[in-house]
């Protein structure tokens, strides 16, 4: 685990599962449809339980599909975490994938900021199965939070990006040498 401290909030990457995060939300990288069937959104609804895919299916009965960027939110279930922040990345070749990705990651700060979430953790969005670069994904994720942090806003104070594995880990923490500068290592890390 290693944190930067960027504007008034701290960015850590932390290696582990995301659904076992103390935090306020968490953010599901979701398919238009909020179908949660594999991935990280799987690992969501069966740790939190079915009540998050029936907010789910209640959230595309009211809005339809989510369009590459949209964040939606449901509770958190059974989870430690409050709320889920649903947001749509995109696909390996759909185009611009990392302005998408920092859209997405935008878009459910912004969510989280006006839900009132004080600690949030985001998954390498686009990462898994929807086969975006690893690096791409650490970069824009990265380089969105910490756009958002600078700005003052106040909340989230603590951005989490939980990563499930050693390689992708070392990928995001590559990438933050590259897009946290100015932000300065937080102290006893």
């Amino acid at each position: 685990m290693k944190s930067w401290l960027c504007g008034d909030g701290k960015i850590t990457i932390v290696k582990g599962d995301i659904t076992d995060q103390d935090v306020d939300a968490i953010v599901n990288a979701a398919n238009e449809y909020l179908k949660h069937g594999g991935g990280v959104a799987l690992a969501i609804v069966r740790r939190g339980g079915d009540v998050i895919q029936r907010e789910s299916d209640e959230q595309i009965r009211r809005r339809g599909p989510l369009k590459v960027g949209e964040a939606v939110y449901t509770s958190g279930g059974n989870l430690k975490a409050r709320y889920v922040i649903h947001t749509v990345g995109p696909r390996r070749g759909d185009g611009d994938e990392w302005g998408k990705i920092f859209e997405a990651v935008s878009n459910s700060l912004k969510l989280a900021y006006e839900l009132g979430v004080e600690s949030i953790a985001f998954p390498a969005i686009s990462a898994g199965t929807f086969g975006v670069d690893p690096e791409v994904s650490a970069d824009a994720i990265l380089e969105a939070t910490k756009q958002f942090l600078i700005k003052g806003f106040g909340r989230p104070r603590e951005v989490r990006i939980v990563l499930y594995g050693d390689e992708i880990y070392n990928v995001f923490l590559e990438a933050a040498s590259r897009r946290l500068v100015g932000c300065g290592r937080a102290s006893g890390e």
